[in-house]
């Protein structure tokens, strides 16, 4: 199962939530796509390297949730889904997450005059841009919707602020 929105939708706390739950291995597209750099996220691993780990990493699970977005460089892993989950939630609570996630994860580094303070707020217009941009070679909805309109496999939409448990539990059940 693939579990792909926003960044800040919450696709990786559901993602490990939903392979607890059913007791397989979760994966997430960042640990592909980013280098191991201290901070992280500041070097994107080159294409190839990024799919060859990641198919590794598919390979070794029978069982696996992918959370995060691959649109447009793991395409080539789209015959292995059996289930895509798009994940989507109001702009504000989203930006909201992220604030709180980059203050967790950063903290005074993101501040005004912190090293960290520019590539901060790089992230956060980019965040913004989620569901009002229309280019498509940039993670958007728009890129989204379209990589979700040619999926092959059964698209599930959970659009709604319930409870990791809540989404999981629909996710289980197979409604939506």
């Amino acid at each position: 199962m693939h579990i792909l929105g926003a960044s800040g939708a919450g696709t990786t706390t559901l993602g490990k939530a939903l392979a607890m739950r059913v007791g397989c291995a979760h994966l997430d597209t960042d640990e592909f796509f980013w280098m191991p750099t201290q901070p992280p996220f500041q070097t994107v691993r080159e294409r190839g390297e990024r799919q060859a780990t990641l198919g590794a990493a598919l390979q070794r699970h029978s069982d696996w949730v992918l959370s995060g977005s691959l649109c447009g460089w793991g395409d080539m892993f789209i015959p292995l889904f059996e289930r895509v989950v798009f994940l989507w939630i109001p702009r504000e609570i989203r930006l909201a997450r992220l604030r709180e996630r980059e203050r967790a994860r950063f903290g005074a580094a993101i501040m005004p005059g912190g090293p960290q303070h520019a590539a901060h707020e790089a992230f956060m217009a980019w965040a913004v841009r989620y569901d009002d941009g229309v280019d498509v070679t940039e993670r958007s909805r728009a890129m989204h919707e379209r990589w979700l309109a040619a999926l092959p496999c059964r698209v599930e939409r959970i659009t709604d602020t319930g409870s990791v448990e809540d989404h999981v539990s629909t996710i289980m059940g197979g409604s939506r």
